[in-house]
């Protein structure tokens, strides 16, 4: 067994953090890159010091975990929620349960708590933002971007939803009271039940095919009959009927049975 896959199965065994289901290439490639960084000549060495430096573990879980977000990101799709997701959710129940997973430093799960408030005032929604990154979550539930996160959201929300000061924006009360943010592990944690809308974007490509199929299988079970899942521009679902999921529109799939 190489240094690697002994590192692997070490990070495991401390951490719950299955390596393996990552696409190998680039997952080492990211890693070797920060080991060396961090002056050290090999994985053993490296695990040695992650597991003495609560600073090392953190940049460490950062880096396996891909954090780029923006609010309304691909706008476009944004409108199909708006335009078609919502009005038959709504027309099902008044109480709609919203998972955001993988949500990152938050921007996503904010940006459906806006578009809720702005559009569908009527809608009680509990809406559930996970990630497996503690640090990421803490940045999440403080709230507070620079612009350029803001770029496609529309001016008019800006300035309803944010409190401004230079580049710097803070999201409102009442909007960050609509979110509760919890660690969860799509690998190794139960998932939520009956949920009505999952959306999950730009992580699952980092994830091996296996890996893949076995998140997906999860979230039909964790949505209710009718209820929607939402994946990124570059993860298009080959087979959704493997999953008992159907395409709705571009990158939203249905549950059906």
């Amino acid at each position: 067994m190489n240094d690697y896959q002994v590192f692997t199965e070490k990070v495991y065994d401390k951490l719950k953090i299955d390596l393996n289901q990552y696409k190998e290439a680039q997952m080492k490639r990211r890693l070797t890159s920060l080991r060396e960084k961090r002056g050290y000549s090999d994985f053993a060495s490296y695990f040695h010091a992650i597991c003495g430096d609560e600073t090392l573990l953190n940049e460490f879980v950062d880096r396996i975990t891909i954090n780029v977000s923006e609010f309304y990101r691909n706008p476009k799709r944004w409108e199909v929620l708006k335009d078609s997701i919502f009005p038959i959710l709504k027309q099902e129940k008044k109480e709609l349960t919203i998972w955001s997973a993988a949500c990152s430093t938050g921007e996503e799960p904010y940006s459906v708590a806006i578009l809720l408030k702005e559009y569908f005032p009527e809608v009680n929604a509990t809406i559930l933002a996970t990630d497996i990154d503690e640090k990421v979550l803490e940045k999440a539930r403080q709230g507070v971007y620079h612009e350029q996160a803001l770029r496609e959201l529309p001016q008019s929300l800006k300035a309803k939803h944010f409190k401004q000061d230079g580049d710097i924006f803070s999201v409102n009360t009442d909007i960050k009271r609509r979110i509760r943010f919890k660690k969860h592990n799509l690998l190794e944690d139960s998932y939520p039940k009956d949920v009505d809308l999952i959306i999950c974007r730009n992580v699952l490509i980092y994830f091996t095919d296996h890996a893949k199929e076995k998140i997906y299988h999860h979230f039909t079970k964790s949505l209710v009959q009718n209820g929607f899942l939402f994946v990124g521009s570059t993860e298009q679902i080959f087979s959704p009927n493997k999953y008992g999921l159907q395409l709705f529109d571009t990158f939203f799939y249905q549950k059906k049975n």
